[in-house]
């Protein structure tokens, strides 16, 4: 390991609203926040947002700043990736900012039911290896996890650059009966004009100088409805 990533994450054991739970204190139980996050943390009882995959936390930021009026919570495993979205919340004063390094197999141990009233999941790993699998932050595994711990009919939100992905996406969705608030399979080209386009990731960036189209999904998830996988092709 490199001495700059060595230096993040020593930094990053000291920034403020930045946690990192071993393993062993999230496997199979519950984190001593879960349900707690907006009281003991943010100190209020404003609606949280949370971005799954965060990386530098660019979505998490930039929409903290946006949104004085809620909470926000990047999630990711790479502590160097979230130890630049850290820094930049801490430097700007943001209080309505927090990070959570974290599996996001193991996010139900940390949110409560109805803890959470929106998603952002921006260029997840499309694991195109094989579609459709447990893996995918948008397939029906994942979607059934977020249902214990999102309000009801809350948003999710997804950005990729993944044609698959955002088709297979919408399958789901269609399959389900869930409803599409959203959708675009080129986002700038169709000329969007707010936070889904003023905001963009460190990857997005070099996707759109790639020439590389980006596809946005905004859907809502009902509880109390079990989401079916697609069937086999």
């Amino acid at each position: 390991m490199g001495k700059k990533k060595l230096s993040r994450f020593r930094e990053l054991a000291n920034l403020e609203r930045v946690f990192q739970p071993p393993f062993e204190e999230v496997f199979g139980k519950d984190y001593p926040l879960k349900g707690l996050w907006c009281r003991e943390v943010f100190g209020n009882t404003l609606p949280l947002v949370l971005e799954l995959g965060c990386g530098k936390g660019e979505y998490t930021v930039g929409l903290a700043r946006n949104h004085p009026d809620k909470n926000f919570m990047g999630l990711d495993i790479k502590g160097a990736r979230i130890w630049t979205g850290a820094k930049a919340a801490q430097k700007e004063g943001l209080e309505n900012v927090a990070f959570l390094r974290t599996r996001i197999d193991f996010i139900n141990s940390f949110f409560a039911p109805s803890e959470v009233h929106e998603i952002w999941i921006t260029f997840p790993d499309p694991q195109e290896k094989q579609r459709r699998q447990k893996k995918r932050l948008t397939g029906a595994g994942f979607l059934n996890r977020y249902r214990a711990f999102l309000a009801d009919d809350g948003l999710i939100h997804l950005k990729t650059d993944n044609q698959a992905l955002f088709r297979d996406t919408l399958d789901l969705l269609h399959c389900n009966g869930l409803t599409v608030v959203d959708q675009t399979s080129d986002l700038y080209g169709e000329g969007w004009n707010d936070e889904r386009t003023s905001i963009q990731t460190f990857y997005e960036k070099r996707f759109l100088e790639e020439g590389i189209k980006i596809n946005y999904l905004c859907f809502r998830l009902p509880a109390g409805v079990e989401i079916r996988e697609l069937p086999d092709e």
